[in-house]
């Protein structure tokens, strides 16, 4: 019987080449040695040369890792892709396509490094650094991050500490709009053969304004129209109606919230309602932006609206079920670009 030695396991391998020497080194002949594991009669002579010489011994026979296939970088090339491809843009390298992908990164490695992968390879290699294929979030390029920075460490801690002084209450207020035809997220199917979703032919819209504390407090209200200063003041009346203690409100600089019919109402508020409104370009610092990303994905854009079925009535069923789930209000404020809200 031949034995094939490629099917065994290093250690079962290593202990099988030691045990022949063994039994060679007592006085047995190779060929029978062999033949009682099945391996070629020569293959014993290649053990016995690797066993002999001073400092040696059986130790020559124990199993190694295979070194296989040298890598085509070396690693400080590999750190170098790395930091190529983490938190930059191939426009920093003279491409005109502002996205990382496979064929860009296989690119820049032959034009700076001379060597030539297949874009499965370059797929290997960034997965190696612990690199994946994301969707990037979008930032616009006139966000101010010193703006930022200092509302996070000096203005929104200043207010906290006012709001507690005053025991009154601080929420974050946004506005957005819904579509009965809008479709998001993705679904399986054939490949080459797009699935259909249905969805209403009619072109129902709507739109929302909610506000949410860090308590889990959570208002809203629906609208037809889009907002401008009229409409701001009117929902915020609505917002501080029978309400007892003083609101710290924080908004976004949209052109409606600095209307002056809106500083006209917080002034006649006599102090009962106060603005304070975020540095520009960051919608990422209120976490009710993430009512919104919770809504859209959760909503219509999994359940179309079904024939005779109203948009209206359907937002306001979903924003009455989010604001009667405290837990997951309260969790909109546990996200990384929000947290700076509770980790005072």
């Amino acid at each position: 019987m031949h034995r094939d030695g490629r099917i065994l396991d290093h250690r079962t391998l290593e202990t099988l080449r030691v045990m022949a020497v063994g039994r060679v080194r007592a006085g047995e002949a190779p060929s029978a040695v062999m033949a009682s594991y099945g391996f070629s009669r020569t293959t014993i002579y290649k053990w016995l040369r690797q066993a002999k010489g001073r400092g040696k011994g059986l130790r020559a026979l124990s199993a190694r890792k295979s070194t296989g296939r040298p890598r085509s970088l070396t690693s400080a090339q590999e750190r170098q892709v790395f930091r190529w491809v983490n938190g930059k843009n191939p426009m920093q390298y003279g491409f005109d396509f502002g996205l990382w992908t496979r064929q860009v990164v296989r690119e820049l490695v032959q034009q700076r490094f001379g060597v030539t992968f297949s874009l499965a390879s370059v797929g290997v290699l960034l997965a190696r650094l612990g690199l994946t294929a994301q969707k990037p979030l979008q930032r616009a390029y006139q966000r101010d991050p010193e703006a930022i920075e200092r509302w996070k460490r000096e203005t929104y801690p200043a207010l906290a500490r006012r709001a507690k002084a005053e025991r009154a209450d601080i929420y974050f207020w946004d506005e957005s709009g819904f579509r009965a035809d809008a479709v998001h997220g993705k679904t399986w199917g054939v490949r080459g053969q797009t699935p259909v979703v249905w969805r209403p032919g009619q072109r129902q819209s709507i739109s929302a304004a909610s506000a949410v504390n860090t308590k889990g407090a959570f208002w809203f209200c629906t609208y037809p129209c889009g907002l401008n200063g009229e409409m701001f003041v009117y929902l915020l009346q609505k917002l501080m109606a029978r309400r007892r203690k003083p609101l710290h409100l924080v908004v976004d600089g949209l052109p409606a919230h600095k209307k002056a019919v809106v500083t006209r109402y917080v002034a006649a508020t006599q102090g009962k309602l106060t603005l304070h409104f975020l540095p520009g370009y960051a919608p990422d610092l209120n976490p009710d932006e993430l009512v919104w990303s919770h809504a859209k994905r959760t909503g219509t854009a999994r359940r179309p609206l079904q024939k005779g079925e109203q948009l209206e009535a359907r937002i306001r069923a979903q924003l009455f079920d989010i604001g009667r789930n405290r837990p997951l209000v309260r969790s909109f404020f546990r996200h990384p670009d929000v947290v700076y809200v509770t980790g005072l």
